[in-house]
């Protein structure tokens, strides 16, 4: 029988799940999955644990509700004009995974922490481990930013859009990689 900790979430009844794909990213096209007015995924091309593609319902144009809200803050997001996401968003999981979620969307842009210093931040010093599990499950990457842990000792540990993503993100957010808009930052994150 599972724990409250490990049951996952009940099914959601707030409308049938859809889709739309985003295509033209610096980091690849993006599949959006929304089931009532909320985003429930956000997925890379190539990406580990991304479910199949017929789990993400009908397909839908970009400018349909609630995609359009996300396209429109990506877009900023990726020209260098947005820092936090303010979108309705119900990820799918066990109640640890979204208290992990919940945590990675208070790290600050530009910031990072490592698995144990989230683990300590969520009052499980020793659950490292589990915080890295849960991270690697985030069903919304980027908006959820979970690109934003990273190891102890500095270095870039998994990610489940690949660490090549991972770095691009990080050094982005430093104002050291390429922005939607053709403008070059200043400073590298990782040599």
């Amino acid at each position: 029988m599972p724990t409250p900790d490990s049951a996952p979430s009940p099914a959601p009844g707030s409308g049938t799940r859809r889709h739309a794909l985003l295509p033209d990213t610096p980091y690849g096209p993006l599949t959006l999955v929304a089931e009532g007015d909320a985003l429930v995924g956000l997925y890379m091309t190539g990406q580990r644990h991304r479910p199949p593609q017929e789990s993400f319902g009908l397909p839908e144009g970009i400018t349909e509700p609630p995609f359009a809200a996300a396209v429109q803050q990506l877009r900023a997001y990726f020209d260098g004009t947005l820092t936090d996401f303010d979108l309705p968003l119900a990820p799918r999981g066990t109640p640890f995974q979204r208290r992990v979620w919940d945590a990675l969307r208070e790290i600050p842009y530009g910031a990072t922490l490592s698995y144990g210093q989230l683990a300590e931040r969520l009052g499980k010093p020793s659950a490292a481990r589990a915080v890295g599990l849960a991270n690697g499950k985030n069903p919304i990457g980027i908006i959820i930013p979970c690109h934003r842990v990273i190891g102890a000792s500095g270095s870039l540990t998994g990610y489940g859009g690949g660490l090549d993503r991972k770095r691009r993100l990080l050094s982005f957010e430093r104002g050291g990689a390429e922005r939607g808009d053709g403008a070059q930052g200043q400073v590298p994150l990782f040599e």
